[in-house]
């Protein structure tokens, strides 16, 4: 049974050394704060606190409980994870889709589709400029 090419996956990133990876990290962190500042901007503004719940965690810190996508956790190393929701806003998931009575006004996955290929060119170069410098 395959692991969908996690174990490749695994190796490949164990290949590259340390200080790629690290000098990577503030790329992918500007990409994820893009990434909320497109998710803030769709975001319904009833009373403001879906929009405040919108946040960046970066590679080693813990996600807000009740979050979503995803609940609370430990974000890994080369990552960064941007989630909607809190403590005190545990219905970030109810505008995006809407609900029996109210009509979904999407921001979550619009936003990120917007900025996702931006981030993603961002980190290419990070790390292409990155392997370059570690190769002199």
């Amino acid at each position: 049974m395959g692991d969908g090419g996690l174990s490749s996956f695994q190796r490949r990133m164990n290949a590259i050394p340390k200080e790629v990876r690290k000098a990577v990290e503030p790329a992918l962190m500007k990409g994820a704060e893009e990434i909320a500042a497109a998710q803030k901007s769709l975001a319904p503004e009833d009373s403001g606190d879906l929009i405040e719940s919108i946040e960046v965690t970066g590679p080693g810190q813990v996600t807000p409980p009740y979050s979503q996508p995803g609940g609370s956790y430990v974000v890994p190393e080369n990552a960064a994870v941007v989630t909607a929701g809190n403590t005190d806003v545990r219905y970030a998931h109810l505008p995006e889709f809407g609900t029996a009575n109210a009509a979904a006004q999407p921001y979550f996955w619009p936003g990120f589709r917007l900025m996702r290929k931006r981030a993603a060119n961002r980190v290419k170069r990070a790390m292409t400029k990155a392997v370059r410098e570690a190769g002199k």
